[in-house]
């Protein structure tokens, strides 16, 4: 059996390109639980300053994380994303295309803004939910 991965966007509610509304899986998989990733480098420190740097950064480190477990970032079914409140939405998901490029349909997504996030410095904050195929 093979794995099928549906992105569903129903008539009735909005199509953005930034996300899906729900994905789901059907088939024998590996799923993959990745831990909020933030903009740090190599040695800890914090990349850069900028929301859409941060947010790109932290999507490269997640991107990282995945390929270490055998995955790529096309498995991702779910984001959750943190954005420190205050900060500009919009740069938030332009560090996000930046990464994701034209890799067709993006994973369902959950925005939510926080008074803060483990570091001061870290202004976004990226999990997700990855589902691999079998022998992918």
């Amino acid at each position: 059996m093979t794995t099928q991965i549906t992105h569903h966007n129903p008539a009735g509610l909005p199509r953005n390109p930034a996300f899906s509304q729900a994905v789901s899986v059907q088939g024998p998989t590996r799923t993959i639980y990745v831990g909020g990733q933030n903009a740090v480098e190599a040695d800890g420190t914090v990349a850069n300053q900028d929301l859409a740097a941060q947010t790109a950064r932290a999507l490269q480190n997640l991107e990282l994380v995945l390929a270490d477990a055998g995955a790529r970032l096309e498995h991702v079914a779910s984001w959750s994303i943190l954005v420190v409140a205050g900060q500009p939405l919009g740069e938030a998901f332009g560090g996000f295309q930046q990464v994701w490029g034209a890799r067709g349909e993006p994973p369902a997504i959950t925005v939510a803004f926080v008074a803060g996030l483990a570091n001061p410095q870290f202004l976004v904050e990226v999990s997700a939910v990855a589902v691999v195929p079998q022998g992918a």
